[in-house]
């Protein structure tokens, strides 16, 4: 029996959690990068950089081009880079309404 489309998403955000993988995610969102301009970009190791590029893979968020001896990765689709656009919205909402209820706690608190 096949994933239920609430299982799907959840593998999806899975596959977006972690940091590193996040990271990988905005750096192809301004376009194709080798694995050496990745790791040029993000102070980690070979091969943790390795295991997050697998993950994004197999979450079908990452492509990769294979170009003679280089792999280059992109964003599998232009999809992805609306969600993580809507990433961004949500967190700024999130944040300013944080800011708010911070502001209307320390208003409270000085009464």
């Amino acid at each position: 029996m096949g994933m239920s489309l609430c299982e799907a998403k959840s593998a999806l955000f899975r596959g977006l959690a972690h940091p590193v993988r996040v990271r990988v995610l905005e750096l192809l969102d301004e376009g194709p990068k080798t694995v050496r301009q990745l790791l040029d970009a993000i102070a980690i190791e070979g091969s943790r950089l390795s295991q997050q590029l697998t993950v994004l893979r197999g979450t079908g968020l990452v492509a990769t081009r294979r170009a003679g001896n280089t792999v280059e990765y992109s964003l599998s689709t232009p999809e992805v880079t609306e969600l993580l656009h809507a990433a961004r919205q949500v967190l700024t909402h999130v944040t300013l309404g944080q800011g708010q209820l911070l502001a209307e706690l320390r208003l409270e608190h000085a009464s």
